[in-house]
């Protein structure tokens, strides 16, 4: 498996069928539409947003720029609490340490807690393969287990489902005695279809929304509770977390524990803030493991540009007030990490020469760099990975292209006779005052684009016409 494998067809053809489905649509704008909303209000109240933000930024980026000693800070913070770090240069390296926990403890299942990163390693999948059972316990994320679906947003993973189709199919496999479609009856059926789970759990599984380097902390925020449960209940509990997510002091907390609510669900601050530092006797786990994941973040910090991207603190704010996103959905990305942020993130982590596609699913609106509480420059890095794209990857056909139209361009009469031409071609394609089907090769090109229809005349002609 790669670094970050891709699901389904590139983003044009992806995006073409999604387009086609209503029910996605109007999904995702009632959901969206709610989410912007509670923002906009919680950050309303907030007369130094501005302040923090750039403060924000600036913590992000004093991180990045001094990545390497902060992790060698956050070691030895983790190991003098009684801790175990593991360093995972790829995704198979994070979970085989999982993998070898869980056999430690004589386990066959782990509970986990929503974590971006473990389903960046495809973890759940490496896991069954060796014989373990990963147990999914927020409630968006469960929903998308049980359907066998991939994660369609970065915080309310289950957003292309309404109520409607999370009851009916909770009724298929969970629940099969739910009669309603309540949210507060489907989450009661989620809860006691897990409890057990917590209860007899060994090994939980947890991402991380920071590690503090000074105290080897780590902090995870969520609304539902079960994340305290994976993290407080098993004997062994093993944290993934990116070496990105770091913070260099303990006070630094202080500013994203407020920017991180507000941006992502709209709130003063999070339901559940969990903070621990290594381990402590009679409470919590025995064991604590955390493992520093790169697969490919170091490649991708050492793109000057591109870097910035790995400020994000996956508050999906972006997503939300994309026009892109709120038509296509998350699974038209074909990755974890969907909308604006995976636009930029993925092809980052991948590499040059994949997901190519991505950086040019954007209108470059930029309300995307608007609303990021960190203050990345999303349409700057996109405008950059094009150019990368293009660089690496133009088709022969479109550099013939561009080399012909140059040759024409260049002189005068070959321009004329050109206009000529596309004057008497357009008749085959030509609606309204429009070319929408070009012929030929050309034809993939105007399957997304139209074009005004070529004059009837050139400004040159109308004024020789007139004697002058």
């Amino acid at each position: 498996m790669s670094r970050l494998a891709a699901w389904g067809p590139p983003f044009p053809a992806a995006a073409r069928e999604a387009l086609h489905d209503p029910q996605l649509r109007a999904n995702l704008a009632a959901a969206t539409a709610t989410i912007r909303d509670r923002r906009a209000g919680a950050v309303g109240e907030v007369a130094e947003w501005e302040q923090l933000r750039e403060e924000g930024r600036r913590i992000k980026a004093r991180t990045l720029g001094d990545l390497d000693a902060m992790l060698e800070r956050l070691e030895r913070a983790v190991v003098a609490r009684g801790g175990t770090v593991h360093w995972a240069p790829e995704a198979a390296d994070a979970a085989a340490v999982v993998l070898d926990v869980a056999r430690a403890h004589g386990a066959d299942e782990v509970v986990k807690v929503k974590s971006l990163a473990t389903d960046e390693i495809e973890l759940n999948e490496r896991l069954a393969a060796a014989g373990l059972r990963a147990i999914e316990t927020d409630l968006a994320e469960l929903i998308c287990q049980l359907g066998g679906e991939r994660s369609s947003h970065i915080l309310v993973p289950a957003i292309h489902r309404n109520r409607g189709e999370i009851a009916a199919l909770f009724r298929r496999t969970i629940a099969p005695g739910l009669d309603s479609d309540e949210p507060a009856d489907i989450a009661e059926a989620a809860r006691a279809h897990l409890r057990e789970a917590f209860l007899r759990a060994r090994v939980g599984v947890s991402g991380a929304n920071f590690a503090v380097a000074e105290t080897g902390t780590v902090c995870v925020v969520e609304s539902e509770g079960n994340g305290r449960m994976c993290t407080t209940l098993p004997e062994a509990l093993v944290t993934i977390c990116g070496i990105e997510k770091l913070l260099p002091e303990w006070r630094d907390l202080e500013v994203f524990l407020q920017l991180l609510p507000r941006s992502a669900t709209g709130e003063r601050m999070s339901p559940y803030t969990s903070l621990w530092s290594g381990v402590a006797a009679g409470d919590g786990p025995r064991e604590f493991h955390l493992v520093l994941l790169d697969n490919g973040r170091t490649d991708a910090l050492a793109d000057e540009v591109g870097r910035e991207a790995l400020a994000c603190i996956r508050c999906s704010a972006c997503l939300n007030i994309c026009p892109v996103y709120r038509r296509t959905g998350g699974h038209a990305y074909g990755s974890v990490y969907p909308g604006p942020i995976g636009a930029i993130l993925t092809p980052l982590l991948r590499g040059p020469g994949e997901a190519d596609s991505l950086p040019y699913a954007s209108s470059l609106c930029s309300a995307c760099a608007d609303v990021c509480p960190v203050k990345i420059d999303i349409p700057r890095i996109l405008v950059h990975l094009r150019g990368r794209a293009v660089a690496t990857s133009r088709p022969r056909a479109e550099g013939a292209a561009m080399r012909g139209l140059a040759r024409v361009f260049a002189d005068e009469r070959r321009y004329a006779r050109a206009q000529r031409l596309a004057r008497r071609a357009q008749r085959i394609g030509a609606r309204s005052g429009l070319m929408t089907r070009l012929p030929g090769p050309l034809a993939a090109w105007s399957a997304d684009r139209e074009l005004p229809e070529v004059a009837g005349e050139t400004f040159r002609e109308w004024w020789a016409g007139r004697g002058r």
